[in-house]
């Protein structure tokens, strides 16, 4: 067997706790490594926090202004020379868009070839997948990307995200909640078939653990609804009757519930009093307009109509909650229209998964003091495929 062949073997055997012991161990054995790290960005998306438990909590890295968040940025292996002829290898541990980490990689010099790079670079890719499969059955990374405590309400919140990113052939998305560990009634939540994704963003009334009960009855009714194979109107229908069942009216979400079609760009909406829309196509930056229907659970049975718009290739969205575009500076100065599109502007050539946090710190410069708001945003990069825009 050949020394990838021989990690990827002890990797996918390894214990869910023991990930990165294990592939410290076989890089050391196969490669040479004299040392192995990995650091996980933390849910607010500001730093790399060390997955070993004995370290410190010095031992975090800053996302902006270090080489590890420069690499978790880029999303390239980076190189870092070290006394004694040793490189610092800096690989992205990133599946399907989502970016959860680095694993730095400390090699003698004369083993540093590309081929060894190449190699590693699978090995940070193969970790994400085991990382994510291994959070089935152990608290440990989930515990390492923790600056602080996450309320009751962030924890139900967060568990109930798909993820913070995700990227095929014919879209990428990013998405991110603030304030990250104290968040209670936005979310998200997309899935991907072979021909359409569905997406659909919530905002559910109220602060803290009741906020965040609504959402994740909202959510998981549409999910319901989704898997059962019912269109997008009547999965706003059902969860409609489920909110209404349990609320009787008292208590009601706002959603934007959307249905892409993969080969031509046609999306069907349902508007349900939803979070904002907004489209950049070339230098034009707009907000997309949709017949505002009744959010979901104020009334016994309401009728949902799903209407239609299109996107076309290098067309990109921004969906933003209330705690965005409501959002008031110390002098009383709403954010606005005007900021929200000078923002998107000043965001275009950043990749998707970047412009969430790149916003939301905009965001926060304006407020200049903490808020118990939540405030979500998601980007959404439309490339469709060959044909699709035509006719």
């Amino acid at each position: 067997m050949t020394a990838l062949a021989d990690v990827e073997r002890a990797v996918r055997t390894a214990a869910p706790y023991a990930l990165l012991d294990t592939v410290r161990a076989a890089l050391i054995k196969s490669y040479g490594a004299s040392a192995v790290r990995l650091h996980l960005a933390d849910y607010a998306l500001t730093v790399l926090q060390p997955v070993d438990v004995a370290a410190h909590p010095e031992e975090a890295l800053s996302l902006h202004n270090s080489p590890e968040g420069r690499a978790f940025g880029s999303q390239e292996p980076h190189e870092q020379l070290r006394h004694e002829d040793e490189v610092d290898h800096l690989l992205p541990v990133t599946v399907r868009g989502e970016r959860l980490g680095i694993l730095t990689v400390r090699l003698p010099g004369d083993r540093s070839t590309p081929e060894a790079v190449d190699d590693l670079t699978q090995v940070a890719e193969l970790l994400g997948h085991e990382i994510l499969v291994a959070e089935r059955d152990t608290d440990l990374y989930q515990r390492a990307r923790r600056v602080n405590r996450l309320t009751l309400a962030a924890e139900m919140q967060w568990n109930l995200l798909p993820a913070r990113a995700c990227t095929a052939r014919e879209y990428a998305i990013g998405a991110q909640l603030e304030p990250a560990y104290s968040i209670h009634g936005d979310n998200f939540d997309w899935s991907a078939e072979a021909g359409e994704l569905t997406l659909s963003v919530t905002n559910g009334m109220g602060e803290g653990i009741q906020a965040s009960l609504l959402t994740n009855l909202v959510v998981n009714a549409l999910r319901n609804a989704r898997r059962a194979g019912i269109g997008i109107a009547d999965q706003a229908s059902l969860a409609d009757q489920a909110l209404y069942e349990q609320y009787r009216g008292a208590a009601s979400v706002s959603t934007l519930l959307l249905r892409f079609d993969l080969e031509t760009g046609k999306v069907d909406v349902v508007d349900a009093g939803s979070p904002q829309l907004w489209r950049q196509r070339g230098k034009s930056v707009e907000r997309v307009e949709f017949d505002a229907q009744l959010p979901l659970g104020m009334f016994e049975e309401s009728d949902y109509v799903a209407e239609s718009f299109r996107v076309l290739p290098g067309d990109r969205l921004f969906f933003v909650s209330d705690g965005v575009y409501e959002a008031v500076s110390p002098r009383g100065e709403v954010y606005g229209d005007r900021a929200l599109a000078r923002v998107i502007n000043a965001t275009s050539l950043l990749p998707a998964a970047m412009v969430p946090r790149a916003v939301l710190t905009e965001l926060a410069g304006h407020r200049e003091t903490e808020t118990a708001d939540d405030a979500l945003v998601l980007c959404l990069d439309w490339f469709g495929r060959p044909g699709d825009g035509k006719g």
